[in-house]
């Protein structure tokens, strides 16, 4: 093994890094391109952390110094020359543009694109089987790059959804099954099918790759528009400045995604793994099932069949008959097959409701017939005074059914209005007679004080300091707080607990504080 030279702890603060510049491919800029700006001391004390665990050697590599801290820029014509070596069927032009898409990708955005790179192992595999299939140029797979950053969550500000970043109706057009429990825009498989078949018919019309990827991002009607508004011409770079603002960028961004996917190592950028499984395979459920039942049964951490299976946006496998596609990792399909009953039935009555789909109403609430086979109609006329709460409590039933036993909104009723009332058969021989009745022998019966009718002059009770008003035809709040001096009818509704002074029924009593 080559040795490497090696330095104590004690030489760190002296290393000449002018000296080292010069010496690393000639870029004279080495200290101004420290990565994020971290200084010597820092990065001592953490090498000095790490050197002191155990296990760990107390030497230090030199080189490894300097990689970790070496962001290297280089000059056009390298940036030239290692596009020119790309395979691709695409003019990949360079200019200064592109260059600062390059500088943004190897300079502020390392995080990102060392996270992309570890990502690529699982997901340009699917989109180069995909694109190969279609004939269709492979260096497209970096075109999710761009859109998600390889995110199949991802969703933009206009509503575009998945790896591919596709809008709702154009989602549909493709044949993705969008509801609410299933997002297909998410599904890197099937959003990668109709990305596809999007950028054939693309090419179809411009038989331009390069114009295809800007109708990709702002559609057809924007590139069509462009086009005529620089006189016919269909060359990208000759109509960029009649493009939005946002696909002026989309290209550059596009090439210099295809340069730094292929050129990372020479700007130190290192992939970072990702928990994504490389070998995996998919079975098919035509069962309702919900990804934890699935994690509890199979042992797995939920979040990795959530990440393999994004397309289920609540968790959840509709099932019910409809064939879905569920993606394990390839060691973990058999096992799946083999428990797919006890998924099922694991908890299911938690996860899913089985009395759900069945509920209705506990009983019929309208006069289309009766709550209950023990229920008998009964007809109430209405009188002069009545309201809906008297007549409830006269027949011992609630308000609220009175109501959707008759159609009636609110509280109205009026004089001479025939309403269904519906009583258990153990109650029709003593509620039958009610109708009959004169308001006392009502009022009597449910063991109230006589008031007098509504349309005979008002009655007030005193009781301790507040009297009794009975409402009569015509009454507002107003016109009863007139007929008190110093009362309003503010006070008559904070005294009622009342919160609309206009629900006010004939009959009905109000309590009014009595004032010195």
């Amino acid at each position: 093994m080559q040795k490497k030279l090696i330095f104590s702890l004690l030489f760190i603060p002296f290393i000449n890094f002018n000296a080292l510049a010069v010496n690393t491919s000639g870029d004279t800029a080495f200290i101004n391109q420290l990565a994020y700006n971290m200084d010597v001391d820092s990065l001592v004390s953490r090498w000095y952390n790490k050197q002191m665990s155990p296990g760990n050697d107390t030497t230090f590599v030199v080189e490894d110094f300097i990689d970790s801290l070496y962001i290297p820029d280089y000059p056009d014509s390298v940036y030239k020359a290692r596009l020119a070596q790309l395979p691709t069927v695409f003019d990949m032009s360079y200019n200064p543009i592109i260059r600062n898409y390059i500088h943004m990708y190897t300079h502020k955005r390392r995080d990102m694109v060392e996270r992309m790179l570890g990502l690529s192992d699982y997901y340009f595999p699917i989109f180069e089987e995909i694109l190969d299939a279609n004939a269709m140029p492979l260096e497209l797979k970096y075109l999710p790059v761009i859109e998600s950053a390889l995110n199949p969550n991802a969703v933009s500000r206009t509503g575009a959804s998945g790896i591919w970043q596709f809008m709702y109706y154009t989602g549909k057009m493709y044949k993705l099954e969008i509801n609410s429990y299933v997002d297909e825009r998410r599904d890197p498989i099937k959003s990668s099918y109709a990305a596809v078949a999007f950028m054939k018919d693309l090419y179809d019309i411009y038989q331009d790759w390069t114009l295809v990827i800007a109708a990709y991002n702002c559609g057809p009607g924007n590139v069509n528009k462009a086009i005529r508004r620089s006189g016919g011409k269909h060359d990208y770079w000759e109509i960029y400045y009649y493009l939005p603002r946002e696909t002026r960028g989309y290209v550059p961004a596009f090439i210099a995604a295809n340069y730094v996917m292929n050129y990372y190592g020479e700007h130190n950028l290192t992939p970072k793994k990702s928990e994504l499984p490389i070998l995996c395979d998919t079975v098919v459920v035509k069962n309702r099932m919900h990804l934890e039942q699935i994690s509890h049964v199979m042992n797995i951490p939920v979040s990795e069949i959530r990440n393999l299976n994004p397309q289920y946006r609540r968790d959840i496998v509709p099932g019910q008959g409809k064939s879905y596609v569920l993606r394990f990792p390839y060691n973990q399909t058999t096992r799946f097959i083999e428990l797919q009953d006890s998924i099922i039935a694991y908890n299911d009555s938690i996860y899913f409701n089985p009395e759900a789909i069945s509920k209705a109403p506990e009983y019929n609430t309208y006069s289309s017939g009766p709550p209950t086979k023990d229920h008998r109609k009964l007809t109430y006329t209405v009188k002069s005074g009545d309201n809906l709460g008297f007549i409830a409590n006269w027949y011992g039933v609630n308000v609220a059914d009175l109501r959707n036993w008759n159609n009636i909104y609110r509280n109205t009723i009026r004089g001479g209005q025939k309403l269904a009332v519906y009583v258990h058969k153990n109650k029709v021989a003593s509620c039958e007679t009610i109708d009959d009745m004169t308001f006392e022998q009502k009022q009597a019966r449910i063991g109230k004080s006589t008031v007098a009718k509504a349309m005979e002059a008002p009655e007030t009770t005193t009781t301790g300091e507040f009297e009794y008003y009975t409402v009569r035809r015509g009454d507002t709040l107003w016109d009863i707080a007139k007929q008190y001096p110093g009362v309003t009818d503010t006070d008559i509704m904070r005294w009622n607990g009342m919160s609309n002074g206009r629900n006010i029924s004939i009959g009905q009593q109000l309590k009014i504080k009595v004032k010195g």
